[in-house]
């Protein structure tokens, strides 16, 4: 899954694409890359962050869903708007990736019932501007996390989201600490026993910064995080994970690759 981050603020790229036609460019060019599917952002959910009006992110997505779904691309929208869902949807959008889960908005889970779209339900417990003060896990984070991870599930399938059509993603970084950003990794397959496809965003987030900070305890900076996750995807595609979220498509596809041809000789 390529990021286009359609946005002035988002922690990698904030302002480099929320042109439209910067955005499609980009979009043109993680899909030459070898993105299976584009994830297309208004709004940035990075730590600290201040939500857009709804009309300033339905006028940043919208336009460029548009052009790269005539395109042929296989579009996902990142909102937690039932109106931007709706919007992105008929725009083209096959893929709702709502990094709340249906709390911030929960009538979101309405309009993807309404459709035929895959519903990427995250773990998530309250927006940028606060999320870092909820970072108590009473049972372990995994645990936690896999126990409200299932109520999400549960809440979309009541209002009539067939089950092959969710997707379940733990949230990294979001009301998490490093460490417990290393114990999801770690416990995936906990995960994974929910019984539906799993999508990991990792890419550039400040814990690899953190892990690979300088001397004197600086974090490394966000452009120079990329050899740590290139790792990761390979760590994922040995967990069976359904899809990766990265900014950095050839580097990916590069590291599956050679991940692919180990496996397949190894299988001789």
């Amino acid at each position: 899954m390529g990021v286009v981050n359609v946005t002035p603020d988002s922690f990698s790229d904030g302002g480099r694409f929320l042109a439209t036609d910067d955005a499609v460019a980009h979009g043109r060019e993680l899909l030459a890359d070898g993105a299976d599917l584009l994830d297309i952002g208004g709004e940035s959910t990075r730590p600290g962050a201040t939500r857009p009006l709804v009309t300033e992110e339905l006028a940043r997505v919208v336009p460029v869903i548009e052009e790269l779904a005539a395109a042929g691309a296989v579009v996902s929208v990142d909102t937690m708007r039932a109106e931007v869902a709706e919007a992105a949807i008929a725009a083209g959008a096959r893929v709702i990736n709502d990094v709340s889960g249906g709390l911030a908005d929960p009538r979101i889970l309405e309009v993807v019932a309404d459709s035929e779209a895959i519903y990427v339900a995250m773990h998530w417990r309250a927006h940028g501007a606060t999320m870092q003060q909820f970072t108590e896990y009473a049972d372990g984070v995994v645990e936690t996390v896999r126990t409200e991870l299932s109520a999400r599930l549960e809440a979309a399938l009541a209002v009539g989201i067939a089950a092959e059509r969710l997707v379940v993603d733990p949230g990294l970084g979001f009301s998490k600490t490093a460490e417990q950003n290393w114990e999801l990794l770690r416990g995936l397959d906990r995960i994974a026993d929910l019984g539906r496809p799993v999508l990991v965003g990792a890419s550039r987030k400040a814990f690899l910064g953190r892990l690979l900070a300088r001397p004197g305890g600086s974090p490394r900076p966000v452009g120079e995080r990329e050899s740590a996750h290139t790792a990761i995807t390979v760590l994922l595609a040995q967990a069976g994970v359904w899809c990766t979220r990265v900014h950095d498509v050839r580097a990916a596809r590069d590291a599956l690759a050679v991940y692919e041809r180990m496996s397949e000789r190894n299988s001789r």
